[in-house]
């Protein structure tokens, strides 16, 4: 496997696979995660996979560059051949390959996704065949990042990729679905966020006090799966805390404004079409 590597801190090295993010690199890059976890075992502190790259975090007390390096180059050279290609190296049937998807029940709606109607019209869509084109893909993890937990999956279908808002909202809530770009992403944490939200799913996607703290790791598969309000609070989901208000409000809001705005503007057409001078 073709990989240079950098020093990025005090503790840790950055090994570069590629430049361009592609489906192929994330696989090969995660199983050499897997491979130097297996090998060096608690020689590394950690180990974070991303697009293009892998960091490894080292014990300087116990350990040396040049001693991890020359390991490193060792256990990466015992790659199977197939990994080189970007050929799957495992799931010998679409059976073992569809085991290994990640299954996330969304639940589409205005009311926990308020950018669902924006991004069909963009699509010229109806909602429906949004909800369906987004379902109808396995996307990948391409990387985990911004917040704890937070993964980053592509590519969506084509009609289905939009910019970031021009203005980020002061709180998403956890388990938002969005979409940016040619991503889509699951909010882990209530946090500030700048994507186009569909819908939310009722599952928690980190968890400090679980053994594994976020449900997704880079390298792995993931399909959404559509459910109802019924089934969204069955599982757990929560309504009451939607920064946005609920559906009803929003529209609301919306029908005063606009009757506001048509009040304002009577006068002035009025008297434009009567001739009235001032």
């Amino acid at each position: 496997m073709l990989w240079r590597y950098e020093i990025t801190g005090a503790d840790t090295i950055t090994l570069h696979f590629g430049e361009r993010i592609d489906v192929a690199l994330v696989t090969r890059i995660q199983h050499a995660s897997t491979l130097l976890r297996e090998q060096l075992g608690p020689r590394l502190l950690d180990l974070v996979p991303s697009y293009t790259t892998l960091l490894l975090r080292y014990d300087l007390l116990t350990d040396d560059l040049a001693s991890l390096l020359a390991d490193v180059k060792t256990a990466l050279t015992a790659l199977p051949e197939p990994l080189y290609a970007g050929e799957p190296s495992s799931g010998n049937s679409a059976r073992d390959q569809q085991a290994d998807i990640i299954e996330i029940p969304v639940f589409y709606d205005v009311s926990v996704g308020p950018d669902l109607d924006s991004i069909a019209a963009r699509a010229g869509l109806s909602v429906d065949e949004v909800i369906a084109c987004h379902c109808g893909a396995t996307y990948n993890v391409f990387a985990i990042g911004f917040a704890p937990g937070f993964a980053y999956l592509g590519e969506v279908p084509r009609e289905l990729a939009a910019p970031r808002l021009d203005t980020p909202r002061a709180k998403v809530p956890p388990g938002a679905v969005g979409i940016a770009d040619t991503q889509t992403a699951i909010y882990p944490l209530a946090s500030p966020g700048g994507w186009n939200l569909i819908g939310r799913t009722p599952l928690q996607m980190f968890d400090p006090d679980r053994e594994r703290p976020s449900l997704l790791d880079a390298g792995q598969r993931v399909r959404f799966r559509a459910i109802g309000r019924d089934e969204y609070l069955e599982l757990g989901g929560r309504l009451d805390d939607l920064p946005w208000g609920t559906a009803e409000g929003q529209k609301t809001a919306r029908k005063q404004t606009e009757s506001r705005d048509l009040v304002s503007s009577e006068p002035e057409t009025r008297d434009l079409k009567n001739g009235d001078r001032q």
